[in-house]
C-alpha cells in the first residue's frame, strides 16, 4: 500500500484522526471553487457600461433584465430567488476585478496557483495549500476541523494538519466496504500510520452513517420541486448540516464553467448553472440556521473570461473575475474593493477584466477580521502577501 493508493482511496494527503463537535462560537468558512472559470460579467453585470453591450451583442444581459445593485452594477436574473434576497438583507457582497496575477490562462496552472496561495515568484510547495495553513494557524490547542467535500483532498487543503474528505454525492456508494477497510487498516498494524489510516476510515464511516438517513427526505423533497433534486443543492444542504455542528473550515468545488460555446445571456447554459448554484447556496444559508450569522462563504474561480464574446456566442479564457462573499455576518449589500470604469481602455491586454483586487490580499483581510489574525499569522497563511481589509465582515 503506497501513498498514491491512499490518495486514490480518498484518504488525502493527510489523514484525520477524528471529527469532533466544534464550539458554536467558532467562525465557519466555506470556500466554493468554480472550476472552469465562470463568466463574471454575466453574473455581476456592468449595466452602466455601453461597451459591455457593444462587446456582447448576443450574450449580454439587458439592463432592464438585470437586478439593480447600484448605479454601475446589476445581478443576473438567474439568481433572483437566491443571491438577490441575500443582497437585500446585506448578507452578500461582490468583489469585481479579483483574481491572481497568473496570466497563463491555463485552468490547471491557475487553479494550482490559487489553491497553494504561495508567492508569485519562486518554487511552489505542492504539499502546502493555504486553507491547510489557515487551519494550522487556527488549530493550535483547539478542535477546529477542516474538511474537503471532494473525492480527494485538494491542493488547497493539503499540508501538515490532518484533513478529512468525503464526496457527499457518492455518500451512499462507498468505494471501499467495511471489510476492505479493515484489511487495509490491518496492513498498517504496528506502524506509525496505523492510527491515522484507521481514523481516516472511521471518519468516512461516520459521515456516511450521518448522511444516509437524509436520503429519503431529500428524495421526497425532490418530488416536490426540481431545486432539491439538483446535485449541488443536495450537497449544499448536507454540507450545512456538518458545518453547523462540527466542520469549521470547508471546501467544495463545482465544475462546468468553461463556456466557450453557446453561453447564453439572461437565459441559457450559464444562467442555468448560476441558478442551480445560487439556489444551492440559499439552501445552505437556510440549513445553517442561527449558525449562518457566524459563517462566511467565499466563491472564487481560477480566472475570468474574455470580455468580448467569441464567434461561437461564448467566451474564452480571461483574467480578472468577481468573487462573492456571503454570510449572516457579512457587511453586504455593496460592491467592494478597487474598481475602474468598464470600457475598452481599462481591459487587461485589450481583452479581459484586470486584476485590481489580488486574491491573497483580499482573503488575508477577510481572515484578519474573521479570526483576529496578526501579521505573523497572516504571513504563515499567505507568505509574502499584504492583507487588504475590504471590511467584508
Amino acid at each position: 500500500m503506497n501513498r498514491r493508493l491512499l490518495l486514490q482511496l480518498g484518504l488525502g494527503a493527510a489523514l484525520p484522526l477524528r471529527l469532533w463537535a466544534a464550539a458554536p462560537e467558532t467562525p465557519r468558512l466555506l470556500v466554493v471553487f468554480l472550476r472552469g472559470a465562470y463568466d463574471a460579467a454575466n453574473l455581476l453585470v456592468p449595466t452602466s457600461s455601453s461597451f459591455y453591450y457593444e462587446a456582447r451583442p448576443n450574450i449580454a444581459i439587458a439592463k432592464a433584465a438585470a437586478l439593480p445593485l447600484d448605479a454601475d452594477w446589476g445581478l443576473a436574473p438567474a439568481v433572483a430567488d437566491s443571491l438577490h434576497p441575500l443582497w437585500l438583507k446585506s448578507q452578500a457582497a461582490f468583489v469585481p476585478f479579483a483574481g491572481s496575477k497568473d496570466t497563463s490562462r491555463s485552468h490547471f496552472e491557475t487553479q494550482d496557483h490559487i489553491e497553494l496561495g504561495q508567492p508569485e515568484q519562486g518554487s511552489r510547495d505542492f504539499r502546502s495549500g493555504f486553507m491547510n495553513r489557515l487551519a494550522t494557524v487556527l488549530g493550535a490547542g483547539s478542535r477546529l476541523e477542516a474538511m474537503a467535500f471532494t473525492d480527494q483532498v485538494p491542493l488547497i487543503l493539503r499540508g501538515e494538519r490532518p484533513v478529512a474528505n468525503q464526496a457527499l454525492r457518492d455518500v451512499n456508494k462507498p468505494g471501499i466496504n467495511a471489510a476492505q477497510a479493515e484489511v487495509i487498516a490491518s496492513m498498517y498494524a504496528g506502524t506509525r500510520l496505523h492510527g491515522a489510516v484507521r481514523g481516516g476510515f472511521e471518519v468516512r464511516e461516520e459521515v456516511s452513517r450521518e448522511m444516509a438517513g437524509d436520503k429519503a427526505a431529500e428524495m421526497e423533497a425532490a418530488s416536490r420541486g426540481a431545486i432539491a433534486a439538483k446535485g449541488f443543492a443536495l450537497e449544499a444542504r448536507r454540507i450545512a448540516r456538518l458545518m453547523r455542528e462540527r466542520v469549521t473550515l470547508g471546501f467544495i468545488d463545482v465544475g462546468g464553467w468553461d463556456t466557450h460555446v453557446g453561453q447564453g445571456g439572461a437565459t441559457g447554459q450559464l444562467a442555468n448553472r448560476l441558478g442551480e448554484l445560487g439556489r444551492g447556496l440559499a439552501l445552505f444559508a437556510n440549513e445553517m440556521g442561527p449558525q449562518w450569522n457566524n459563517t462566511a462563504v467565499v466563491v472564487v474561480s481560477e480566472f475570468g473570461r474574455t470580455f468580448r464574446e467569441n464567434g461561437n456566442r461564448g467566451t474564452d479564457h480571461g483574467h480578472g473575475s468577481a468573487y462573492w462573499v456571503l454570510g449572516g455576518g457579512v457587511r453586504g449589500g455593496r460592491i467592494a474593493g478597487e474598481q475602474v470604469a468598464v470600457n475598452a481602455a481599462t481591459l487587461h491586454q485589450n481583452r479581459d477584466y484586470p486584476v485590481l483586487n489580488e486574491y491573497r490580499a483580499v482573503l488575508g483581510g477577510l481572515f484578519r477580521r474573521m479570526y483576529g489574525l496578526n501579521d505573523a499569522q497572516l504571513a504563515q497563511v499567505f507568505p509574502g502577501a499584504s492583507a487588504r481589509d475590504l471590511g467584508l465582515v
